[in-house]
């Protein structure tokens, strides 16, 4: 994972501890779910416009031209 190794990881962990304290942490990791919740529902929408987008040409490719 990015070269780093348990101990570099470790370090990582407790500098964060140290940095935003055992109360925020919780709140932090919260956060940061909502957000890739949020980003995973727009990435979602954005896919199925694009789908119903290329669906809707298909029918219009498919009409026999008068």
């Amino acid at each position: 994972m990015f070269g780093l190794g348990g101990s570099e990881l470790i370090v990582i962990l407790i500098v964060v501890l140290l940095l935003f304290g055992g109360k925020k942490i919780p709140e932090l990791m919260r956060g940061l779910g909502n957000g890739i919740r949020e980003f995973n529902d727009a990435k979602k929408s954005v896919k199925s416009q694009i789908e119903e987008g290329m669906r809707e040409k298909d029918i219009k490719k498919d009409e026999p031209k008068a």
